[in-house]
Order: structure tokens, then sequence, then C-alpha cells
């Protein structure tokens, strides 16, 4: 079955990693972010990483290294250890994706990216994923779930039938995407998954708006959504195709 996306998610602009501003130590994902996109009215987006002790953090990167003064694998310490580790130019630490849905409560909605587990796009264990399924019951707040990687949608569609989902997308040009194959970026720009995982919409990179799998997806009833907007002009331009934009870097409008 596919889940419709929230109304919040289609009508609210969503804060990419939350409404963040470093030189207002306001660090992306943080939860002075989230407080912040909470207090404008926004939607937020979060990424999620998986401790080594199975919970879910919301952190972007991989590694520690860029957004904290730690080094390594965000997955070789415990959810403890995680959350005692301050973000840089900030007096945030990592919070817990439970942390997260406790503030939050329902305000705004949440759209809830699952970062690749498996680093190269191939099959993951499902482990964050099944536990970002546990953290989500009974959070009665809006709220959708995504990942670049099918094989995570794969999972949450058995384990969170009900909650909806998505493919995030893009160009995937070989040049970019390195080292993945040519052959793989053709694969995933096709977005092939889309179908198979029941999904009901995708985040697609806002410079490859005019992609014709976009154009046919939108035509099947697909909600399109787009990263990452960074200006009104990009705003207005990426509008005429998805009808949510993913934004930072400014405050995109609100409706009336």
């Amino acid at each position: 079955m596919r889940v419709p996306l929230p109304p919040g998610l289609l009508r609210l602009p969503i804060a990419h990693r939350a409404l963040h501003d470093r030189a207002a130590g306001r660090i992306e994902n943080s939860p002075a972010a989230i407080r912040a996109a909470i207090a404008h009215g926004y939607a937020i987006e979060i990424d999620l990483q998986l401790s080594r002790d199975g919970v879910p953090m919301v952190f972007h990167d991989e590694d520690l290294d860029r957004l904290t003064d730690e080094t390594g694998p965000v997955a070789a310490r415990d959810a403890t250890e995680l959350q005692a580790i301050r973000l840089k130019d900030s007096t945030d630490t990592i919070p817990t994706l439970a942390e997260v849905l406790a503030l939050v409560a329902g305000r705004v909605p949440l759209l809830i990216e699952l970062k690749d587990q498996s680093l190269v796009m191939g099959p993951t264990d499902g482990r964050l994923e099944a536990a970002t399924a546990k953290a989500l019951m009974g959070y009665g707040g809006e709220v959708a779930l995504m990942s670049f990687n099918p094989a995570c949608i794969h999972h949450l569609a058995r384990l969170a039938p009900d909650i909806p989902r998505g493919i995030t997308t893009a160009a995937y040009d070989p040049e970019s995407w390195q080292p993945m194959p040519p052959g793989m970026c053709a694969h995933f720009r096709a977005i092939p998954d889309y179908d198979p995982t029941l999904s009901s919409f995708i985040s697609h990179e806002a410079a490859d708006l005019s992609s014709p799998r976009v154009a046919e997806l939108k035509e099947q009833g697909a909600d399109i959504l787009c990263w990452t907007i960074r200006s009104p002009t990009e705003e207005a331009l990426a509008r005429k195709v998805a009808r949510n934009v993913t934004f930072e870097g400014y405050l995109s409008p609100l409706p009336a």
C-alpha cells in the first residue's frame, strides 16, 4: 500500500537539516536548529546514522570529523558516547532520534532521511530501519521516511508499512558520484525501485528536476520534493516542478 505524504510536508517549506546557521550556533541537525525551525513554523528534514549499539542518532555524516572535534565513524561509538560529543561552534551535543521526537512533539512535520549504512548503495542489514520504526511507534506527529538507498526503503516497506516512504534521488552524474561505477549511476538514475517499494514520493536533486523520469513519476501521481534550495530564485524555479522544497541559507516564505 502506498501511504501518501501528510499535508504538512506538502504545505510547509522543509528546513534542510533543520534551520541551521553555524554563525548563530545552530549546527545542522542540532536541537538549536530544530527549535529554530519549530519557532518559524517550518517542516524539518533530519538525517539518521546508527550508533554501535543500535540507536538512531540525528547526524548527517558517517564520520565525526567535520561537525565535531572527535574523529572516526559514528558507527564505532555507543549512543551514550555520541550524546556526550559537542557539536563544533555550539553548546549542543549529538541527539538521538528519540530526543528529537520528544522535542518536536508533533508541532511541525518531520522528513527523516536514513543514511546509507552499506556505504556502497548495496544491501543493508536492516538495523537502522528497524530501530527507526521502533522509535516512531506511537509518535503522533506528521512524519515521512526516505533514503538514497532503495534497499533501506524495501526494509521500511516491511517494518513500517503505515509510514509514508520515498526515495531520495539525484542525477547520478558519474563524475560527481565517483567511485560509483557508471552502470550503477545509470541504474539509480532510472529510479527503478519506486514502484517495488510502494513509495509515494521522491526528493530529487533540484538541478535535475527537468529529468524525464521525474516527469514520468509526477504524471503517475508521485509527489515531487527536492533538495537543496539555497535562494528564492532557485525556489521559484524548483516549484515549477516540485510540490515542496527542502531549503537552507535563507528563509523560505510560509504559505498564507
